[in-house]
């Protein structure tokens, strides 16, 4: 029996229009959640005067903050969601993001909005999410399930820097808030009417999350070391330069926060535009390194850019929005080329935890990010955080240079209940496009990692019990 490794095994095969339903709600469901999150991003800087005893610092803790309960969160939810079912732990998830958004948008002081951001983010139900996609779509819809997922988040991210200077404009910060408590109780009315409840086994792959006893082997991989330090670095990245961008774009190139959003979304959907091409090459044409590498080299080079321009041109406005520009192709590139590299790379039977160490480093990107971001204005102004992002790409860079070229294969999980264990995993190693093969007693199953080109999905089907 061969099934998808992210996933624990369906009794019943889902049905498409299962399937369509699982994928769209839980898209519109992450979607909900990233957009809350994210659309202080290009507002917070400009509003921290309506927060008693602010400071830089303590702008970009609280920017950040939602990051560090989400890095402690993240791993144990998922594995929760294993032992008590996924939509209980995403509707705990969702109600204590619901609630750390309503402390937010009461909080009058500056800690009484770290404490709401902190609270945001311990409704930590990503991996809870993604385990659910895996349980409701099939092997052959799954990848697809996957890539609308991404969709979401990146649709998210842009309508976030769209939408938060737009209700900021109207309501002032309490309104982002409220709005966002909205849709996390919205969200709950989706999971409760619209997204279906899978009928799985009670065991689990290995691969639908993180397996503590791989956490040690996963995290000593030195290809999926430069991985992770390199999200933690775009998203430190992205955080600390939303505690400086606002402010340049109204105090230093006179435009008005009312019309930011005009901004945001000229910029971003031409970086989507410019970016797409490079997306297919890299996939398609299997050249993702040289695409990736271009990519960080190119976030390196603007954070220069945007350092050198605030230290000697603060008020040219041309040049700052081609910074800002380039800095959205470089990061929705990287954003999604990155998850890709994890997956292939990732040793057989070791996605899940790779993706789960993968997302810890990203949230601890963004709380850093934002905590360093805001010491370092507060300390030494707006150039030296962009100088201090433009350190940290090239630190990445230099570590990325040195990554192999990741191999173009696919996980398949076969089922070996009732066989015999050796004798199946020797079979399963001559069979064509078998690249990688782990076998797991306790589990009677096999990990493969193979070729789709070349794998003969027959003969592997034929060995399997």
């Amino acid at each position: 029996m061969l099934e998808s490794p992210s996933s624990p095994s369906p009794l019943i095969s889902p049905s498409p229009l299962q399937e369509r339903q699982a994928v769209a709600s839980l898209s519109v469901l992450y979607a909900f959640r990233m957009l809350g999150l994210f659309m202080v991003l290009p507002v917070l800087a400009l509003y921290s005067d309506s927060y008693s005893g602010s400071t830089a610092t303590l702008m970009g803790l609280a920017l950040g903050a939602y990051g560090c309960s989400q890095a402690l969160l993240q791993i144990p939810f998922g594995m929760l969601s294993d032992k008590i079912g996924r939509k209980p732990v995403i509707a705990l998830g969702l109600v204590i993001f619901a609630l750390g958004s309503v402390v937010a948008a009461q909080a009058d002081s500056v800690y009484e909005l770290i404490f709401g951001r902190f609270l945001q983010g311990c409704g930590a139900i990503a991996s809870a999410l993604m385990a659910l996609v895996s349980d409701l779509t099939s092997e052959e819809k799954r990848t697809k399930a996957m890539a609308s997922i991404g969709a979401s988040i990146g649709l998210s991210f842009s309508l976030a820097l769209v939408l938060g200077p737009l209700l900021a404009a109207a309501g002032g910060m309490s309104l982002i808030f409220s709005t966002t408590a909205f849709l996390a109780l919205f969200g709950l009315l989706i999971l409760w009417r619209w997204v279906p409840s899978p009928k799985i086994q009670e065991r689990r792959h290995r691969e639908a999350g993180a397996v503590p006893e791989l956490f040690w082997r996963t995290l000593k991989n030195r290809e999926l070391l430069r991985l992770n330090f390199g999200i933690f670095v775009l998203h430190a990245c992205l955080m600390a330069s939303f505690l400086v961008l606002p402010t340049i774009l109204e105090a230093n190139l006179g435009f008005d926060r009312s019309e930011h959003w005009v901004i945001y979304l000229s910029l971003l959907l031409t970086a989507f535009v410019v970016m797409l091409p490079f997306i297919i090459v890299a996939e398609k044409r299997r050249q993702i390194k040289p695409i990736f590498l271009v990519a960080v080299a190119l976030l390196m080079c603007v954070l220069f850019l945007q350092w050198a321009l605030q230290a000697w041109f603060p008020y040219s406005s041309v040049w700052m929005l081609l910074a800002v520009f380039l800095f959205f192709v470089a990061f929705n590139l990287l954003e999604a080329t990155l998850p890709s590299l994890v997956s292939k790379v990732a040793p057989a039977g070791s996605k899940g935890t790779a993706m789960g160490l993968y997302s810890t480093c990203q949230f601890l990107g963004a709380f850093l990010g934002g905590v360093a971001g805001g010491a370092v204005l507060q300390s030494f102004g707006a150039e030296a955080v962009y100088l201090l992002c433009a350190g940290l790409a090239f630190l990445w860079l230099l570590a990325a240079v040195a990554m192999r070229p990741p191999s173009f294969l696919s996980g398949v999980f076969i089922s070996l209940d009732g066989c015999d264990l050796p004798a199946a995993a020797s079979a399963l190693r001559k069979v064509a496009g078998v690249h990688e093969l782990v076998l797991i007693e306790e589990e009677c199953a096999a990990y493969l990692k193979v070729d789709p080109r070349e794998f003969d999905r027959e003969a592997a089907a034929a060995i399997g019990c």
